[in-house]
């Protein structure tokens, strides 16, 4: 009788001098890793504290000189790694205890799975609105989502290692972190691979949102290069962050706002717009209710304002990335005309000290 044997795990913690929750995330990943699995720590640049910290346990440590961003420190945290699963996990991320083991039996379970993420759950650690808000969003956003999808996702993502060496591991040329997870997930795919969303699989949270570092992960780092990366690969996915409730909101949210400016002029359009306002809430009920039942009416509240400024927002970084994308196109120059601050990536400018996404 044939008897399957459980693939190792490798799981990948890419670290820098500023991640605060390191500790707590390494706590929880020593109560759920055990032989014959095991845990990379890889320091992207300098941080000796945070290295001693994982030494003291036995933890394998890659050591980088100078910071060269998540990508980077991921894929050679790949290349130091045993096991037949890489699972990356980011450092303000808390995982549950049994995650190595449903992971292992998801893939023993699925032979021709390459790889598979998870989502956050409903309970971030921190305890302000944004905080709230930002991973409520993004934890209604995956649990109501397709299970095979085209991205992957580095915050809590395993992929089988024989695939990511042979799909030549993240793209280094992202230097910062942004979206380099979604373009690996998008090659893995165009390969025909395929990529599972388990929803059960949670892990928490432990970031501190507030709104600086809230709007500019979310614009410059994911939503520009995001849609620089769609408009290069001719793509138009139906899922996740870019469905098709998404696409009307942005419309409909700008729409409303044109309208109240019109409406200074003339008066008789602030109906049009209340009704807009209303059919926007429409369309996104299934989140208000959501977060309504979780957290009560007046958190829902607050929500709405905030949720239609992320629609805003998205939608800006669309025109931008368009106009750029475009441009480059029909001049066949890659220096944007924007200011660098538009094209973070590309110009290795970073604002702010958030890696952990």
């Amino acid at each position: 009788m044939d008897i399957q044997i459980s693939p190792a795990v490798s799981v990948i913690v890419p670290i820098h001098s500023g991640a605060v929750c390191f500790a707590n995330c390494l706590a929880n990943l020593l109560q759920a890793v055990t032989e014959p699995h095991e845990i990379i720590i890889v320091a992207d640049g300098p941080a000796p504290q945070l290295t001693h910290l994982a030494q003291q346990f036995g933890i394998k440590v890659v050591q980088l000189a100078e910071p060269g961003g998540p990508a980077r420190a991921r894929n050679r945290g790949a290349t130091a790694a045993r096991g037949d699963i890489l699972f990356f996990v980011d450092s303000d991320v808390a995982v549950p205890p049994d995650i190595i083991a449903r992971i292992t039996a998801e893939f023993k379970q699925n032979p021709h799975l390459a790889a598979l993420v998870g989502s956050y759950d409903d309970r971030p650690a921190a305890l302000n609105f944004l905080s709230q808000y930002r991973n409520l969003l993004h934890h209604y956003t995956h649990q109501n989502s397709k299970t095979t999808i085209d991205t992957f996702w580095a915050g809590c993502g395993a992929v089988r290692r024989s695939v990511f060496l042979k799909a030549g591991g993240f793209d280094e040329a992202y230097h910062l972190p942004a979206i380099e997870d979604i373009e690996l997930g998008y090659r893995l795919t165009a390969a025909g691979h395929t990529i599972h969303l388990l929803k059960s699989l949670q892990v928490t949270h432990l970031k501190r949102w507030d709104a600086a570092n809230m709007l500019r992960t979310d614009f410059w780092q994911r939503a520009l290069p995001w849609t620089r990366l769609l408009l290069r690969q001719q793509r138009f996915d139906n899922n996740l962050n870019i469905d098709q409730t998404n696409r009307i909101s942005v419309i409909l949210t700008y729409l409303f706002v044109l309208l109240w400016a019109t409406a200074v002029m003339h008066p008789p359009l602030l109906g049009v717009a209340a009704l807009v306002g209303l059919l926007l809430l429409w369309v996104n009920r299934g989140f208000y209710q959501y977060v309504s039942q979780l957290r009560g009416v007046a958190f829902a509240l607050a929500v709405i304002p905030w949720h239609w400024l992320y629609h805003l927002y998205s939608g800006l970084a669309f025109v931008v990335g368009f106009t750029q994308h475009y441009y480059d196109v029909i001049t066949r120059h890659t220096r944007p005309i924007f200011s660098p601050l538009l094209n973070p990536i590309n110009n290795e400018l970073y604002l702010g000290d958030d890696r952990n996404q």
